[in-house]
């Protein structure tokens, strides 16, 4: 299922903006105009992550941020246009988990956004060996297998299947791939994530061209299949 966020920004066309680059990522994403409506947002409807603008029209994002820590421990990434330091200091204080000041890339933020959440939503270790069915990726040995034979792939390549398969079931967009695996050396600038994706399929599909377990998405990206024979 899609994590939840909830945008707290008063600003319609760059809340506009964020929604649809945040949906493209594989986010369910509710919006809230004001401070008050995102209090009750949060106590009403649970959220993976809020993304909340520190300048509200009807009261500060510390002030949301203080008031939300009360109840719920959800990771927040607040925004702001103002340049104090201290704001960001308080910030942090009182529980934000991350600053990002405006104005940002939308990249950024979804690599942010994505970095809280990957170090809040896992309070266990992830599974060495992922299983697919007859597919096997197996994390700590970085090797992939079909039926038990070893399949070869590059480490960049490796490195975009495990994030396919660590999000089985989600639509991920080829710009939410690169920032998933932007540790990796950065072939994607060389050669675009469709080739890499196409030798990933001629290595783990039994029939590449009709691929069942990395399927295109038409104008978004690809999804991971979690039922597989």
């Amino acid at each position: 299922m899609a994590e939840r966020i909830l945008l707290v920004e008063d600003d319609p066309r760059l809340a506009e903006m964020l929604v649809e680059y945040l949906a493209k990522a594989g986010f369910r994403v509710d919006v809230a105009s004001t401070g008050a409506i995102a209090l009750q947002k949060l106590a009403a409807v649970p959220h993976d992550a809020v993304v909340l603008d520190l300048m509200l029209p009807d009261m500060d994002g510390l002030d949301v941020c203080r008031q939300s820590r009360v109840k719920s421990d959800v990771p927040i990434l607040m925004l702001t246009a103002r340049g104090d330091a201290m704001d960001r200091i308080v910030g942090l204080e009182i529980g934000a988990d991350d600053y990002l000041p405006k104005p940002f890339e939308p990249r950024e933020l979804l690599a942010r956004l994505r970095s809280i959440l990957r170090r809040r939503g896992r309070p266990y270790p992830a599974e060495e060996v992922m299983s697919f069915g007859r597919l096997e990726i197996d994390r700590a040995g970085r090797s992939v297998r079909l039926d038990g034979s070893p399949r070869e792939i590059t480490s960049y390549q490796f490195a975009l299947l495990v994030a396919l398969a660590e999000n089985a079931g989600r639509v991920l967009s080829r710009e939410a791939l690169l920032d998933l695996v932007k540790g990796e050396q950065l072939e994607a600038f060389d050669r675009s994530i469709d080739v890499h994706i196409s030798r990933i399929r001629a290595a783990i599909e039994d029939e590449p061209k009709q691929p069942r377990r990395i399927i295109t998405v038409r104008g978004t990206g690809y999804v991971f299949a979690k039922a597989q024979s």
